[in-house]
């Protein structure tokens, strides 16, 4: 199975009075554009089918809203998009990673891609502990990283690292 793990599109940096929260920053124009042209991206990878998993911050579900529509369009449908309150930019990897293995087990179809979209340094430590690697690749906004998951072996290999600015 491939297991593809994104950053974010580009967030807005600003800190508003009446919403200082980090969860609460919205993507810029920028991520927009960055996030649909990575939904265009994946959309291409021939799939037909995919789960998605996206942290509960503004910045994660804006992107996934921009892959989905990017998916739709080509004629893809999500499987599932399900929020996932852990995989925020200080979230435990281990604990996602053994989410992962039991949601792929519990799956009554056999799961052929998955998307996780989250956060920096996550998605970099994500990374690193899917593939037993010390290799904890650093994600431009928007980036997504390919892993080739052996779901017996419970560990994977990274294949491919892509940016909007690569694709």
């Amino acid at each position: 199975m491939q297991i593809f793990i994104m950053r974010h599109g580009e967030a807005s940096n600003q800190c508003f009075i009446s919403n200082p929260s980090d969860a609460l920053r919205p993507l810029t124009t920028l991520g927009e554009f960055e996030a649909k042209k990575m939904g265009q991206w994946l959309a291409n990878t021939q799939f037909n089918e995919i789960e998605i998993l996206v942290s509960p911050y503004l910045r994660a579900q804006q992107t996934c809203e921009q892959v989905v529509k990017s998916l739709t369009e080509k004629g893809l449908v999500p499987t599932e998009v399900k929020t996932i309150d852990f995989i925020t930019p200080d979230g435990d990897v281990q604990q996602t990673h053994d989410f992962i293995d039991g949601f792929i087990e519990d799956s009554s179809n056999e799961i052929k891609a998955m998307l996780l979209v989250s956060h920096m340094p996550f998605v970099s430590y994500l990374v690193a502990q899917l593939t037993k690697s010390q290799n904890m690749p650093i994600f431009e906004t928007g980036a997504i990283a390919q892993i080739s998951y052996e779901r017996h072996l419970m560990q994977g290999q990274l294949v491919n690292l892509v940016s909007p600015a690569t694709v």
